[in-house]
């Protein structure tokens, strides 16, 4: 016979075993990638006998030199197509025209390779930023025109997508799945979870480039960086003080609204902040944690024991730049600075008269209420302040001082 060239075009059947009539299928393997819907391999024929060939499973000519029968169907059923690649567990290796990417058993594998070569078809019109994606760039869109189709059934607020009302549900539910091994403490998300690790293992991956102290979180990496530069972009409105983080600024706040939602369950006293109260907490329990060695002094927080030993010590961390005068604590400084620059920042909203802190502020507005919150045990006489009450407790002691 004299050589000539054959098409061979292979069909793989997928019979549903019910119906017996076949349909194309997507079929995954590992071993396998998805056939073209009708792959054409020409092959020249040798001088073979005209004669019905018949191949079992698996058993396919090593030769690449063969004439197949003119149509090849392998037929399995539903049930028993997983035996037919068990069966051939070598690939067969189909050489066709040349592809931009490599195979893969799904197509949605062959975006993978589009977003390492850096392609982001996807163009959003109002900033520019570039996707793979369309439904990312859906998502994205939501920033600019301020959609929020997901909502809290519970307190209303709206998110730009799906996930993330999932997390805030479990504000409501108080469902916390991921739990520390170490503490117990649970978390609602992931993110938080492995930040919190990294109290437990000391781990500060974010170094200051200044002074070289860590942070866990890049945002309060962002945040200390104020402190060398200066920048405190969080003003108040009403006198003009000055933050580094918008949390302050809203505690500030309080101070001139007089608003105290933090309030004591054992003696109804009220706190503008949450630590304040949590501090308060510990007179009702006694509890004072941290022990001055020298004394033997106790403190609720660690931070007021370590200003406390500066007693002893007589370090005066914190000098004033204007004549020198060092203080203990940074909030020393700032109010004794208000000296030289004559800032009364908190005004009395009766009189007008203005104040270098909000204590003295809160005491002076006692003249315009008549409040005396400070009693004397022995005559029962009423104070607007504690040092007051002090120098009259003398009268009745009969104390002199020195």
């Amino acid at each position: 016979m004299n050589p000539r060239t054959y098409t061979d075009t292979i069909y793989l059947y997928l019979y549903r075993a019910e119906s017996q009539s076949h349909g194309e299928g997507d079929i995954s393997h590992p071993d396998i990638s998805p056939l073209p819907e009708h792959t054409q391999t020409e092959y020249p024929s040798t001088d073979i006998k005209e004669e019905s060939t018949t191949y079992g499973e698996g058993n396919l000519p090593d030769s690449d030199m063969y004439e197949p029968p003119e149509h090849t169907q392998i037929e399995y059923t539903a049930d028993n197509i997983g035996d037919y690649f068990k069966a051939n567990t070598d690939p067969v290796e189909i050489k066709i025209h040349p592809r931009p990417f490599k195979c893969f058993t799904q197509a949605s594998a062959v975006a993978k390779p589009m977003t390492q070569q850096g392609e982001n078809p996807f163009k959003c019109p109002e900033c520019g930023k570039s996707f793979t994606k369309a439904s990312n760039l859906r998502l994205h869109k939501r920033i600019h025109t301020g959609e929020k189709p997901f909502k809290c059934s519970e307190c209303g607020k709206g998110f730009t997508r799906a996930s993330r009302l999932t997390l805030h549900i479990r504000i409501h539910t108080g469902e916390k799945l991921f739990k520390c091994p170490e503490c117990g403490k649970g978390f609602i998300q992931s993110s938080d979870f492995a930040r919190h690790k990294m109290i437990h293992t000391g781990e500060k991956p974010f170094k200051c480039s200044e002074c070289g102290k860590g942070f866990s979180k890049a945002s309060n990496l962002t945040i200390h960086k104020r402190i060398h530069t200066g920048e405190k972009p969080f003003k108040c409105p009403e006198c003009g003080k000055d933050f580094i983080q918008a949390s302050p600024l809203a505690e500030h706040m309080r101070i001139h609204t007089g608003e105290k939602p933090f309030k004591c369950s054992e003696c109804g006293k009220s706190f503008t902040q949450r630590s304040d109260l949590s501090r308060h907490k510990r007179t009702h329990t006694g509890k004072n944690t941290f022990k001055c060695s020298e004394c033997g002094k106790g403190f609720t927080q660690a931070s007021n024991l370590t200003k406390h030993k500066r007693i002893h010590t007589g370090e005066n961390p914190f000098k004033c730049s204007e004549c020198g005068k060092g203080f203990t604590q940074a909030s020393y400084l700032t109010l004794h600075k208000r000296i030289h620059t004559g800032e009364k920042p908190f005004k009395c909203s009766e009189c007008g008269k203005g104040f270098t802190n909000a204590s003295n502020l809160t005491r002076h507005k006692r003249i315009h209420t008549g409040e005396k919150p400070f009693k004397c045990s022995e005559c029962g006489k009423g104070f607007t302040n504690s040092s007051a009450l002090a120098k009259h407790k003398r009268i009745h002691t009969g104390e002199k001082r020195i």
